[in-house]
């Protein structure tokens, strides 16, 4: 039997919204790559989990393992090979939250595909460093997404509005959100962004409450959870790997393991947005090339000495950027150095063919 898949393609149609795919979170940027004939032909699937022997995919009326082939990350949407699965092909991404991999191994890790918010959990607790949320919205921006700073456990904490006044000294367009994980309040005061069609993630440090805070948005007590160590408030791993959930409200929601180490990479224009404010005093500085150190002319070291800009925040900001420069530099070397490797390889095997 044909199916019908005019729901799929963009519409002006108040419907188009009803088609089983659609609460998977399949939105016209990805239906304006195919054709009509290729859904028939290969259905799409996104992608849920990632697994050491393959990837579980869901689509219409489809729930199945693919053998691993497809250079795909939970998020991704592939259009599935029914006869060769491992084939199946990845559809171009709307944005990809990635990272150098933990490590001595040089290398980037894809963490998730296709989000449209990234909230960024931190609790009212020892927990709370501003340096690491500064590194998840430098790492939002930089995928294109739109970050959300939510912070927990307001119900344990005497005084959570100071936790809340630094969570909104980082960015003026980065909204925060105190909420008690625990309560029916995530549901209330993440609404505007978890709607019918649209993918969320929880990223942040563990025990932070991002899987109480799934459980919260699907109205039950689905993944499981565990208290933080009470001697430092640290978190134990409760979710051991990214899960895309998918809601009765229509909005998918992606659960992730708290991440120990967060390198930057490929993300000059995430940190730039992040610290717009010293990007712009940085081009206000004398020289083009200046290290914003003990260079004469410098706008931002000026602004220090002001006092109109923290000096701790121009010390991340330099950490980042310099991190950056570094991680992203290596990984070029790397790449070269591989590409170098195969061509070599490949003239090998020609010239052991001709003898």
């Amino acid at each position: 039997m044909t199916r019908d898949y005019s729901e799929l393609f963009p519409s002006n149609d108040a419907t188009s919204n009803a088609h089983p795919l659609a609460a998977l979170g399949w939105q016209p940027f990805f239906a304006q790559q195919i054709s009509v004939e290729q859904l028939e032909e290969t259905p799409p699937l996104r992608v849920t989990e990632v697994h050491r022997n393959g990837l579980q995919a869901r689509g219409d009326d489809i729930d199945m393992h693919i053998p691993h082939g497809p250079d795909a990350t939970v998020g991704d949407w592939i259009l599935l090979n029914r006869e060769l699965p491992s084939s199946s092909e990845v559809l171009t991404r709307k944005s990809l939250i990635k990272r150098r991999a933990p490590g001595k191994t040089l290398g980037v890790q894809h963490i998730a595909a296709n989000l449209d918010t990234a909230f960024i959990v931190s609790s009212c607790n020892d927990d709370f460093n501003v340096a690491r949320m500064e590194r998840f919205i430098a790492l939002a921006f930089e995928a294109d997404l739109s970050p959300v700073i939510v912070l927990t456990k307001i119900d344990t904490c005497s005084a959570p509005e100071e936790y809340i006044k630094q969570a909104e000294a980082l960015s003026s367009i980065v909204p925060v959100v105190a909420l008690n994980a625990k309560s029916a309040e995530p549901q209330e005061k993440l609404a505007p962004w978890c709607k019918p069609g649209q993918t969320v993630g929880f990223l942040g440090s563990s025990g932070v409450g991002k899987s109480t805070l799934t459980n919260a948005l699907a109205g039950g007590t689905e993944i499981t959870t565990q208290a933080v160590r009470e001697d430092d408030a640290r978190g134990r791993h409760t979710t051991t790997r990214r899960n895309l959930y998918f809601l009765p409200s229509g909005c998918a929601v992606l659960d992730t393991p708290g991440m120990r180490e967060l390198q930057l990479t490929d993300a000059a224009s995430g940190v730039a947005e992040m610290f717009s404010d010293l990007d712009e005093l940085g081009a206000q500085c004398k020289f083009n090339d200046c290290k914003h150190t003990v260079e004469p002319g410098c706008a931002v070291m000026a602004a220090v000495a002001s006092g109109e800009v923290d000096a701790r925040r121009v010390a991340r900001w330099q950490k980042l950027v310099a991190e950056d420069l570094h991680n992203s530099a290596t990984l070029a070397e790397r790449r070269i150095k591989d590409k170098g490797l195969s061509k070599s390889i490949r003239s090998a095997q020609q010239r052991k063919k001709k003898k």
